[in-house]
């Protein structure tokens, strides 16, 4: 029984969160916006704070289940839900700066997704950046072209990764690398790589339309080695077709986890224009009356209502994601959905509330355009639009990535 109502805890931090947000990150945000790839050294208490409170990542912590009497697995909702709920609240402030914070990484996520105990133990207090993209890598995640090959106690890493968000303020980067191109995603596996690795660069950082306050870099890893025990799950290389899925699905879980995160902080900013557009309107006269039937409204007024839905509707994809994870449940198909709708909306619902603000929209006295400048890359970063729906696509028609590309 999936039960999306917030429980008394969750609502509690929830509640928490949202105050932290409200007072030290929301009024930095203008400032660490327009001071591109400078450190927000407000945010080292921050996120002392989040680790006290349990964070693990944008993805959420993997605690063990606890069981009911009966030895059967408790049904909860558990440390992805409050992954999400955090990301939605901490986004609803600033998107760049809560993706700047240390210990929230994208990275963060995968290593709390598939490592082992004793690496969690080691990693746990890490600032993790992921690094996937390459220069002629996109979307398609298993023709990353990376190289780790085994060399007694140590792997050796070359190759070059783009886009990596946090990748310059970041203590480690979680790097996906093959062990061998010729065997396909079999092969594909991720490593973390601490930032002082020789052999590791930071060749550029980007100057960027949104998320400013986060730097993006480019890293290359020349003959870069790292202990053998720094991969993430097995090193050994799957060679039958049962064998080869299972082993790239063990990489995906990242995604499963990461996705539903990513579609959180576009519903975060979402609800951020909304209400700072409310507030706008009201400021000039124009009130929204929810007794009124909708055949009754204002266009403007309908089309707020319409855009309060698609939040609420892309909200609930986003718990649904998460109370499936928190419950060993698989689901990939609903982290692209919950990710596919959230970054349209989020896209969407920024871009309309600039639009119907109109000069202050579109000015620097509200943070309406930043809003709108940020939440395109949440549609974008972990998965774009036609990816989602690609793999939303193959789950439903029961194909595989061979059979429907």
């Amino acid at each position: 029984m999936i039960n999306l109502e917030i429980s008394p805890g969750h609502q509690n931090l929830s509640n928490m969160i949202n105050g932290m947000a409200k007072s030290m990150i929301r009024p930095l945000s203008r400032k660490y916006d327009i001071k591109e790839h400078e450190k927000a050294v407000e945010l080292e208490n921050l996120a002392k704070m989040m680790e006290k409170m349990g964070g693990g990542g944008l993805g959420g912590g993997d605690k063990k289940d606890k069981k009911e009497a009966s030895g059967a697995p408790e049904i909860k909702n558990g440390m992805q839900m409050l992954g999400v709920i955090g990301a939605m609240e901490m986004c609803w402030a600033c998107t760049g700066l809560t993706l700047a914070i240390p210990g929230m990484g994208l990275g963060n996520a995968a290593i709390d997704a598939v490592a082992s105990d004793e690496q969690k133990e080691r990693f746990g207090k890490v600032f993790a950046a992921m690094a996937i993209t390459e220069p002629g890598t996109g979307s398609d995640s298993a023709n990353v072209c990376t190289t780790a090959e085994a060399d007694g106690d140590e792997w050796v890493i070359n190759g070059e990764k783009i886009f990596v968000t946090d990748g310059g303020q970041c203590t480690h980067v979680v790097v996906w690398a093959t062990l061998d191109k010729s065997v396909g995603k079999a092969a594909i596996k991720s490593f973390v790589v601490p930032k002082d690795a020789p052999g590791l660069e930071v060749v550029r950082l980007e100057k960027k339309m949104g998320i400013r306050a986060s730097d993006t870099a480019a890293i290359t890893f020349t003959n870069c080695r790292i202990p053998r025990d720094n991969i993430l799950g097995d090193a050994t290389i799957a060679r039958t077709a049962e064998e080869r899925k299972k082993a790239f699905g063990g990489v995906m879980q990242t995604f499963d986890n990461t996705r539903p995160a990513v579609g959180a902080m576009a519903n975060g900013v979402a609800r951020a224009a909304l209400d700072m557009t409310r507030e706008i309107l009201e400021k000039e006269g124009v009130s929204l009356d929810y007794g009124k039937r909708r055949w009754n409204s204002s266009a403007l007024q309908a089309e707020f209502y319409n855009m309060e839905a698609d939040y609420e509707a892309a909200r609930l994809l986003i718990l649904k994601a998460a109370w499936l994870a928190d419950n060993k449940t698989p689901n990939s198909k609903e982290a692209s959905m919950c990710k596919a709708k959230s970054g349209r909306v989020g896209s969407y619902i920024t871009l309309r509330c600039v639009e119907i603000c109109s000069s202050l929209g579109y000015g620097e006295e509200y943070l309406l355009e930043k809003f709108a400048r940020d939440s395109k890359i949440l549609d974008i970063f972990e998965g774009t639009q036609q990816i989602q729906q690609l793999i939303v696509a193959r789950h439903q028609l029961g194909l595989s990535s061979r059979e429907l590309k």
